[in-house]
This record gives structure tokens, sequence and C-alpha cells, in this order.
């Protein structure tokens, strides 16, 4: 005889999440008098199309590719105008494509969200696709090969790509465009590394490597590249690329066989942004990685702010420091609600941090403390349950109880902004792993393109309509609404150029 089953029923199952939805709108109602916000989670819309004709569909198609293209149409003079002044190693006489058509044909292919150099190819020398294209920028002639690009790449500068990047970013800083986002007055700046693509063999001689299972005969060597990102990192999740620094085995030290790591990349990165920003108020937001003292001096002889990462395991002498001043000033304390949880905060100034040989260097610093509580209902039960976390940073800057929240909460909290950006670059839509190019110099300026295409929907993706469009359809969705537009017979010609203030309409033949 088969003993009974003791997985619960159809109808148990059922009588669970009443039970359980009764208890979360308990736990709301409980939150609700006691004046805790609840925290805000966007979601896509479960509905079914809103269009009520095929004419309300055509205005919503229109309207979107504009308010989408427009962001890039604003920056296209000065685009085409700097990538002309590029060297172009091609012979003028065979040269078919301008360098700077092929470098806006590369950056619409991260755009529009072009899966490999293949699709872009395919798909965007399809007849209507580039009939719609040349109308939205007729400064496109014919639509080029994207291994023409490619052969491009490796040629040029490559760098000059960033350096428009940083042109753009520039042009926006000085038209006040992020200045209500900004921390204690200063630009937030996350820096982060990220792995972007291995293989089992050495393509370049600049790729980083590592050996599993060494001695074994299971070893197994594998061959990477590694970026350090920078990105602007704002509070409501706008995360803006701004930098990049590769790592290459070339930088590090062949001699005493290091390679080269994350840690010298931020030095050099570092340098790279004083230069190019000098006078740019920044906050930088780290990891617990950069809780170093060459890291912090390198901050304060640039002038820059920072908020870094404490780890339990890191600078034990700080942290014992920090207990023992935290309790002889108990007027050190802060508590609120912010994002649906209770908020702990205790904090200590002008802790000395000594580095170096024999300690010879002192950095003085602040670190604070944030102890979080709240309650959420046990996964899969009824039952309340009360969680924990806490957080623990240095600061550049004394604390008190009028800019802890700004600095924790609005500033090092947003250093997360960059990893989500990591996500979206890498399984969202711009390829980030893919290998474009087997040339060094040829992968790094599809790297510097791939930036741009996203800085662009970035900025997009914060104007009323779109942001409008993508409650309806998430963020991919709006770029395959905007794709199938492109794609598809649904342009109108004369709106179009109206919209966009182009001065020759264009029939979609």
């Amino acid at each position: 005889m088969s003993k009974p089953s003791r997985r619960p029923g159809r109808e148990e199952l059922k009588a669970q999440k009443k039970k359980r939805k009764q208890a979360q709108d308990a736990l709301s109602q409980k939150h609700q008098e006691e004046g805790i916000p609840r925290a805000s989670h966007s979601t896509n819309s479960n509905g079914k199309c809103s269009y009520k004709s095929a004419d309300e569909e055509r205005f919503a198609r229109n309207e979107v590719v504009a308010e989408q293209i427009n962001v890039f149409r604003a920056q296209l003079p000065n685009l085409l105008k700097r990538f002309s002044k590029i060297p172009d190693p091609r012979n003028p006489k065979k040269v078919k494509h301008k360098l700077p058509v092929l470098m806006v044909y590369g950056i619409l292919s991260f755009v529009l969200q072009m899966a490999s150099s293949r699709e872009t190819t395919r798909e965007m020398s399809r007849p209507m696709f580039w009939a719609n294209l040349k109308l939205i920028f007729p400064e496109l002639e014919e639509v080029p090969h994207h291994d023409t690009l490619k052969r491009v790449l490796s040629g040029i500068d490559v760098n000059e790509i960033a350096n428009i990047h940083q042109d753009l970013i520039r042009r926006w800083i000085r038209q006040k465009k992020f200045l209500k986002y900004l921390i204690n007055g200063r630009y937030p700046i996350a820096m982060d590394g990220t792995q972007k693509m291995t293989r089992d063999w050495l393509w370049d001689e600049d790729c980083l490597q590592r050996t599993f299972n060494k001695g074994e005969s299971t070893e197994k060597t594998q061959y990477y590249v590694y970026v350090l990102q920078a990105n602007l990192a704002f509070a409501d999740g706008m995360s803006i690329p701004f930098m990049s620094e590769f790592l290459s085995y070339s930088q590090g030290d062949s001699d005493r066989n290091k390679q080269d790591c994350e840690i010298k990349a931020f030095y050099r990165l570092s340098e790279r942004i004083k230069k190019a920003f000098p006078a740019l108020p920044i906050m930088v937001l780290l990891d617990g990685l950069y809780a170093k003292g060459p890291v912090m001096e390198t901050c304060r002889k640039n002038k820059w702010q920072y908020m870094i990462v404490l780890k339990d395991d890191a600078l034990p002498s700080v942290m014992n420091e920090f207990e023992a001043l935290s309790e002889l000033e108990p007027v050190n304390r802060h508590n609120r609600t912010w994002g649906g949880r209770r908020q702990h905060f205790k904090w200590a100034n002008g802790i000395e941090y000594n580095f170096g040989r024999n300690g010879r260097k002192c950095e003085t610093i602040h670190v604070v403390e944030c102890l979080e509580t709240w309650e959420e209902i046990e996964k899969g039960g009824t039952t309340v349950a009360e969680k924990r976390s806490r957080h623990v940073w240095i600061s550049s800057d004394p604390l008190n109880w009028s800019n802890v929240h700004e600095r924790c909460n609005l500033g090092a909290r947003a250093r997360w902004t960059i990893e989500t950006g990591f996500l979206i670059e890498k399984h969202q839509g711009y390829q980030y792993e893919h290998c474009f190019s087997y040339d060094w110099k040829a992968m790094i300026g599809y790297h510097h393109l791939m930036q741009l295409g996203h800085m662009f929907n970035v900025m997009a993706r914060y104007s009323r309509v779109i942001a409008a469009r993508v409650k309806d359809l998430g963020t991919r969705g709006l770029i395959r609404f905007v794709r199938e537009s492109i794609s598809n017979p649904w342009l109108d010609s004369n709106w179009m150029v109206e919209r966009l203030g182009l001065a020759i309409p264009i029939s979609n033949g």
C-alpha cells in the first residue's frame, strides 16, 4: 500500500496563498499606520495594448522614434565635426564611406541594440530599414558593411572616440543637465571593474591570464579582458558611462611576474579624469577593494571627495578607533526611515589612518555606520520576519546629522547603479561580452562606440515621452519598439521631417 503524499494539494495551496496575501496586507497596513513609506518597485504594465486603432499606434511609433533619436540628432553636428578630425589611415582615392558616417553607423548599431556585426549588416541594409534611417539621418549616404567599420577601427586612434565621449559629457555638464542630481554639490562617479570576455587561447599579447588547478592534471589557463569603468552614478538609478580604462598585460610588472590589476588601473583612470575634468567637483564612490591609504591620498590630491565601503576585516585599526570614538560621542547619531527601512546612523570624525613604509603617511578620515531593520513576510509563509543589514563607509569629509543621509543614502548607495549598468550592457542588448573583433584596438573602439550608444539611450530614457512609454514597454521593449518602427513602413516622412527640423522631406519610397 503506497504512502499518502506529503505535498499539499491544490486547495491547501490556495489557502496558503490567501493567508500569505492577508499577512502581506496586514503588514502594509501596519507600516502605513506607523508612517513607514512603502518601497517603490517599478514594473512593466501587465495589460493589453492601449492603442485603439492603427492610426493611434502609428502616431505613437512616430513620436517615440522622434523622441528617442532627437537626443542623438541634437549632438550629431558636433559628432560629425569631431569625427572628421580623426586621421583616416585609408587611401582617399578608395574611400567609399567617410569616417564620420562610419562612426555614426557604429553608434546607431548599439543605440538600436544589434546583436552582432552580422546582424547589423543584414538588418540595417534592408531597403525599408535603410530608407527610414536615411529619413531620420539624411547625413547617411549609403549603407556600409560592418567589416568596413571593423577595418577602420583597427587603424585609427580609438582613444579619440573616448575623447569625443568626454566632450559630450562636458557639454551636458555646462548645460547643467545633471544639476539636480549632485551630492553635496559634487558629481558622484562610481568606479568598478568588470570582465569583458574570456577565451581559452591567447589571441592578443595584452590579454590578462589566470590559471586554474595549477600543478594538477586538470590545469587550465584562461585569457581574459578586464575593464575598470567610471560612471556618473545618480541616486534615482541613472547611470551614465563616463570613462573606461582597459587592463593589459603590458601594464604589469613582467620582471616580478605581476599582472596589471584594478588598483593600478584606478591610478591611471584617476589621472585621466583629472586631466580631462580638472575643475569638476567630484565625489568618488568605491567598493571595499579601494579602502587603501594610497587611494585616499590620490583622491585628496585631486581635491575629490569620496565614500568607500569599509568591510569588517579591512583596516582593523580604523574599525577599533571608530567603535571607541562613536561610544564616546553619543550625539553623533541619526535615525530616519528611508526606502521602507528604519535606519540608525552613527559616526566618528577625525580618525587618523597611518599607512606606507613604517606608517609615515597619514590620512584623516571619517567613518559612518548604518544599521537597517525592516519587516517582510517570510518566503512561502505568513510569519513576519525582521531583517537586518549593516553598512560601513569611509568618508573624506566629516559627517553630521544634516549631511549623513545625502552622503550615505543618495551618494554611497548609488554605487550599485554602475553594477546595474554592467548587467544592462552584458545581458540587455548591448553585447558587452561579445567580441566584435580580435584586433585589440578595434575591440576597444567597439567598446567606446557601445558606451556612446548606451549613453544616448540613457539620456533619452529620461525625457517625458520616453519615460511614459518605458512604464508600459520596459527599457528593452522600448528599443525593440523603435527598431520595429524603423524596420517597417510606420514612419510619416513629412511629420518626421517637421518634428526633427530636417531640411528636405525624403520619401519612404
